[in-house]
């Protein structure tokens, strides 16, 4: 039985930006791309979340929906020294660290013999020591698998600790809406409403051949949470899957021409990217997306290992026919090997 800890810092960018300002803590607050340029909210504080405001959000809605939000371009290179700081406290609990992002973790801390071995003591330590060392907040959840320790880690945010024992788990998962399993968005939450099926009990009640039926492999992954079954191991290197770049434009690309002429310095972006890698994985596909004016988006791909450029103006043209009306970003990227097939490829 593993014990795992979830740690996820609260409204990250926006708690540096407090704990560098004391006089934004009461205010709503943004981190951003400006309005002219067309931004969103990458992340904001708990007073502006009152006023329905979330990450991905279009910052001009923002703004609507809270006229005195206060908008702060950003500072990466602060926000990544900072999880620097973080990480390295959890280093000293352990090494078995999956990052997920800059602002959250999965620490395996099954072997570790800190706090008599309690993975709850570690994570409330790991909390007090980020609060009073780098002065910021930590929510933890702490588990026997990945799934649950991260569900329980946003249980009690902000600042707040959840512990799943190995005797609650068929209690907890039972009462557990399925729009909380990572996963399931509003379109496979609403198919499953239709279904009847609104908790993990529920899915349970289903057959295993009728949920794979309506969902595929992930059907077979909905039934195995709906019991809290979770086998993956904490991976201390995270494999990337793609790569990829976008730009958002300050005024709408009114035809597909006009999309068409922004594609090369797109790609020549990513190329730059791409080249960045060490060692650089073999690429297997290419992809295009497409959000129109209206913010509906859209994504077209195609397997190939040597992309070039009029296969990417192909799937644009694939893409902008699926909603024909002016498009507000454009982004293209690169579908990567396996590391197990990179090694083979480098045997020959």
């Amino acid at each position: 039985m593993r014990k795992i800890i979830h740690c996820d810092c609260d409204c990250f960018y926006a708690a540096v930006e407090m704990r560098d300002n004391p006089a934004l803590n009461d205010v709503p607050i943004a981190i951003g791309g400006s309005v002219e340029q067309r931004g969103v909210v990458a992340t904001c504080n708990y007073p502006a979340r009152e006023f329905g405001i979330h990450s991905a959000m279009p910052m001009a809605q923002a703004l609507k929906r809270c006229p005195h939000l206060t908008v702060i371009r950003g500072d990466m290179a602060k926000y990544k020294a900072v999880a620097r700081q973080v990480f390295a406290i959890y280093r000293d609990v352990t090494e078995l660290i999956e990052p997920l992002s800059l602002d959250e973790a999965f620490l395996d801390v099954t072997n570790v013999t800190l706090c008599n071995g309690s993975a709850t003591r570690m994570a409330e330590a790991i909390r007090q020591r980020v609060k009073s060392e780098i002065g910021i907040t930590v929510s933890a959840g702490v588990a026997p698998n990945k799934f649950l320790a991260k569900i329980a880690s946003d249980w009690r945010k902000p600042d707040g600790l959840f512990v799943i024992t190995p005797n609650d788990i068929d209690s907890f998962v039972q009462q557990l809406p399925v729009k909380k399993i990572h996963g399931v968005g509003p379109r496979t939450a609403e198919k499953l409403a239709g279904l009847g099926i609104q908790t993990c009990a529920d899915l349970r009640a289903r057959p295993l051949t009728e949920l794979v039926e309506q969902f595929g492999r992930f059907g077979h992954r909905l039934f195995e949470l709906s019991f809290g079954r979770d086998e993956r191991p904490v991976k201390t290197h995270r494999e990337r899957k793609s790569i990829s770049t976008e730009q958002t434009y300050s005024q709408d690309l009114p035809t597909l021409e006009a999309c068409r002429q922004q594609l090369p310095d797109l790609l020549n972006d990513l190329e730059r990217r791409y080249a960045r890698l060490d060692p650089a994985p073999a690429v297997r596909g290419l992809m295009v997306k497409v959000k129109f004016n209206d913010f509906t988006q859209t994504t077209v791909e195609h397997a190939d290992p040597a992309p070039n450029l009029d296969q990417f103006e192909s799937l644009l043209t694939i893409g902008w026919a699926r909603g024909e009306r002016p498009v507000r970003l454009l982004g293209v990227g690169y579908r990567l090997a396996e590391e197990t097939t990179v090694q083979q490829l480098s045997l020959f």
